[in-house]
Order: structure tokens, then sequence, then C-alpha cells
């Protein structure tokens, strides 16, 4: 047996000891293999169909069938096999996975009392699957993410608010949509967004209420339960609120496309095969993938960062766009060690990064409301990706640690919650903010560009960001402010160009029509 690289793991923080596992709970893992051939991105980026990738990266049925094999001698039994996202998923007996594995697995207790399965060191593989295994997710199932969102706690909705002297002006979806100037004769005809969620639910009811106060037909809305989730209203309110908040606002902007929400667990396992099934999903096809869930880098593992920014390679390749929330603590990413972090998996390289900001009619200032306040946009620079090129020629700092790494955010939008999105929870109307709604926002946009794009059959826009950096007098710069959240690092400051708390600023839609899609606002949309 031999440790499988990037599989370290750090014992759980602010968690008790809790217990042994029951030996014969069964418990499901998800292992992830080596592809046939390596992807080059630069070569093949929108150009493979899903079959086409399958065919060409997935996995080879050989190496499926040694891991079936060497399963089998463990007593484990094989409950799916996706070629197309390299992965097998095992199920068996704790005791047996165990054993298989070469960990030991223990119960512990958060502070909110809940109770999940940890373990610490590395994950053991036999030699004989050195290099045909990549990744092992599930033994452990801590929670990973948490939701990007932030609600004002008050009695009723206030249109117009005063805090702290200051009058806070709540938006419309459809209000921020006009101040970014969002083509207005696109309704995302004949797109699908897709959108992850770990936990959580959204009640029909309040999504035919809020398209009902917004005078559109309720859209197509599909669940699909990956694993044994599904959509489940009534367990956790901020988890139900940040689906209803996806879902509200990307249908906002684009009214006619269909939308996927993939359900998921909050686990590395979960989260990593929902982007999987959302990607490789040859039925839906979707051609976007809104993601407004994430934690500070140093909390995963190597192997985790690399399966999921390999998954959102796949996705470029397929003309898949990928956005993901870039996080609502300011530069700490909430991480209380003293240092700045960034949040994944928006730090991946090949994922739209979305930052925040506060609009108004007058300005729009990085969004920070001061560690007192109502959170702060997530940017700065990971300790693990490389800068990539598209970064080349912005002026990136150096990560803490040195490294000249990926920045965060690549583009921002209206996140604070004093100036945040007018919505319909729980029967309610209700104000909500956070990246969490920045990232659907955008998702909305790249449909309606799509929509433009087909109507001149162009295909999807995909990967987005090398062509966003060749073009950066399509965002407006964000200047004013920083993102220190906690008042104490004061590392990062908003300015000229591309900065570490708003990218390279705004989206100007109409500019982003004219330079993705070729369109003249005004004339063929």
């Amino acid at each position: 047996m031999k440790p499988l690289p990037g599989s370290h793991k750090e014992p759980a923080d602010n968690a008790r000891p809790a217990g042994d596992v029951d030996p014969e709970h069964v418990v499901s893992v998800t292992v992830i293999l080596r592809p046939k051939e390596s992807l080059d991105l630069d070569a093949q980026r929108g150009r493979l169909t899903r079959q086409q990738f399958a065919e060409m990266h997935g996995a080879d049925s050989g190496d499926v069938a040694r891991v079936e094999e060497w399963a089998a001698s463990h007593h484990l039994s094989v409950a799916e096999v996706n070629l197309g996202a390299r992965s097998v998923v095992l199920r068996g007996r704790a005791a047996d996975l165990q054993q298989a594995f070469g960990v030991e697995l223990k119960l512990y207790e958060t502070a909110k009392q809940e109770l999940f399965r940890g373990r610490s060191g590395p994950v053991m593989i036999p030699e004989e699957l050195e290099g045909i295994i990549e990744s092992v997710f599930g033994l452990d199932d801590r929670p990973v993410a948490k939701p990007h969102l932030r609600r004002v706690a008050e009695p009723k909705l206030l249109v117009r608010r005063q805090v702290a002297g200051r009058v806070h002006k709540s938006l419309s979806v459809r209000e921020v949509a006009s101040m970014y100037r969002f083509p207005k004769k696109l309704d995302g005809r004949g797109q699908c967004i897709a959108i992850i969620e770990l936990g959580g639910g959204y009640r029909k009811s309040d999504i035919d209420a809020y398209c009902k106060s917004i005078g559109i037909a309720p859209p197509a809305i599909t669940a699909v339960g990956v694993g044994d989730s599904r959509n489940h209203p009534g367990r956790d309110e901020a988890s139900d609120g940040e689906v209803t908040l996806d879902i509200e606002v990307a249908l906002a902007v684009a009214p006619k496309a269909k939308i996927v929400v993939y359900f998921t667990s909050n686990t590395n396992a979960g989260f990593l095969n929902a982007v999987n099934a959302a990607i490789h999903d040859d039925v839906r096809n979707p051609s976007i993938v809104s993601i407004s869930w994430g934690g500070a880098e140093p909390t995963w593992t190597d192997a985790s960062r690399r399966s999921f920014d390999a998954a959102f390679q796949a996705a470029a390749s397929m003309g898949v766009t990928v956005l993901a929330a870039a996080g609502d603590d300011g530069s700490s990413d909430g991480v209380e060690d003293g240092r700045p972090h960034v949040d994944f998996p928006a730090s991946s390289p090949h994922v739209l990064a979305c930052g925040g900001t506060r609009l108004t009619a007058r300005s729009e200032t990085v969004w920070n409301n001061g560690p007192k306040g109502e959170g702060a946009g997530g940017g700065g620079v990971s300790d693990y990706f490389a800068r990539p090129a598209y970064q080349s020629r912005v002026r990136v700092p150096k990560s803490p640690k040195g490294i000249d790494g990926r920045g965060v955010p690549d583009v921002c939008g209206n996140a604070d919650p004093m100036t945040g999105y007018r919505v319909i929870f729980e029967g309610k109307p209700v104000v909500i903010g956070g990246t969490s709604a920045v990232a659907p926002l955008l998702a909305g946009l790249v449909a309606l560009l799509n929509q433009a794009r087909k109507r001149k059959r162009l295909p999807t826009l995909g990967f987005i960001n090398p062509d966003l950096y060749k073009r950066r007098d399509i965002c407006r710069e964000v200047t004013r402010k920083n993102n220190d959240y906690t008042g104490k690092l004061g590392v990062y400051n908003a300015g000229r160009g591309w900065n570490p708390c708003a990218g390279l600023g705004s989206v100007l839609a109409h500019k982003w029509l004219s330079w993705f899609s070729g369109v003249t606002p005004g004339k063929s949309t």
C-alpha cells in the first residue's frame, strides 16, 4: 500500500471526537481515475462534444476493470461508473472501506452539534493501482463549503433603509441588470443554466410568486438529485435561501432559459459529483454552470483542488462556462489565522470568479461593511494555483506565500446586502445579498450572450476568461475601498486596472454583447 499523493487531510478544526464509526454503516466513495489522454486546452477549448471528450479524455475501461476487481476483493460493490467524469462510485461497509484504503474513520461533532465522519493523514492505495487512481472522496464527509449569501435581519422589507446615518436602496434583479446594461431583447431562449446546490431546496410557491411579481411566466425548472440528495426545503434556512436566490436571480435575467438545479450533499464527494453531473449531462446539455458555494483554499486537499480544476478544464473543452462566487468574508475568507486567503472553487483558473460590490445609482465601490457590518467581497491571490497566462498583462501581486498565483476575482457585481436583491423567500419579500447573487446574475448574462451567438451560428461562449482579459475596457473599473473585512489585514485595495478586490470591474453588458457575440446592441438583439 502506498499513500495517494495529495490526499493528506488534517484533523477537523472546531470539532470534538464523538466516537467510532459503526463498522456496518454503508458508505459510498468516489474514486477518480487517470484520463486516457491529457487535455490540451489551448487546442481544444470549446471544440469537443461531450461524447468526444469521454472518448478522448475519459477513463479507460481497462482501468475501470482493474478498480472493480480490486474493489470486489475487499467486498465493495460498484454503484456507478462515469467514464467522461473518470469517476467510479464504490459502496461498502465502513469496516471494509477502512481496510481497503488504510484509513481510520472517526465521528466528530461540531459546535452546532452536527455529526460527521472524519479522517486524518493520507489515503492508501495498492501498488498495482498507483498512477491509475488519482483521488478518493467520501471517506471523510465533513462539510466543505458554505453558501455565499448575506441577509440583513429586518422586521419587514424596506425598499429604502437608513443604516448608520446613510440611506441604502435595495434593488430588484432587473434594476441591477439595467444598471449593468444587460440586453433587453434577449431572454435566454434555447439555453440551459445548471445551478449547483449543496443542500436545501426551493418551494414552487416562492418561484411562482416571484415570477408573478416581475410579470413573467414561471420557467422550466428541473431538480436533479445527485447521490441520495434531492430538492428538500425546510431543513436549513440558509441553504434554502441560497437555492431560492440562485433560481430567482437567474430566471429574472434569462426568463426563457431552462434551469436545472443539481442537489447534492455538502461533502467533497457530493460537490465534485454534482459538478461532474452538470458538466457531463448529455440529456439537458447545460452550457453554463453557476456555483454559489465555496470554502477557503487551505481547507481543501491538493487532490480535491486538482480534481475540481480538472472538471472545470473539461467544461472549458466542451464550451461550458463555469462561474463561482468569490466569497463574502473579504480578504481573510473567514479564516481566523491573521492571513489573507481566497475562496475555492472560485480560485480555479478555469472558473469565472465573481466578486462583490455596493451598487447605487451614483456609484459603485468594493463591498466592505467592516468588521461590524454585513460582510465584504472575497478576493486576493491563490497560494495553490499558478497565475494563468490570461492574467500575465495585469498587475497581480504575489500570494502571501510569495507565489505568482492566480488573482481573484475576475469580475464583480452588486453583492452588498444593504443594496441587495429583492426576492421572495418563504412566502415573503426579502432582501438578500452576497457574491452568491453575482454568479447566477452573470450566468443569466452568459445565457443571453449564448442566445445571441446561436442566432449568428456561433458556438457557446464557454471558457470566457482568456477573451475577457483581452478587452479590459468592457468592464467598468471599481476603484474605491478595500476588502479587508477584519480591519486587521490591510493587504488589498481597489484601484485602476485589475485589483484583488473587484478584478477587472463590473460588467458593461452592452460591450460584452458586442465583443463576445458580434452583435451591435439595439440592432440585431
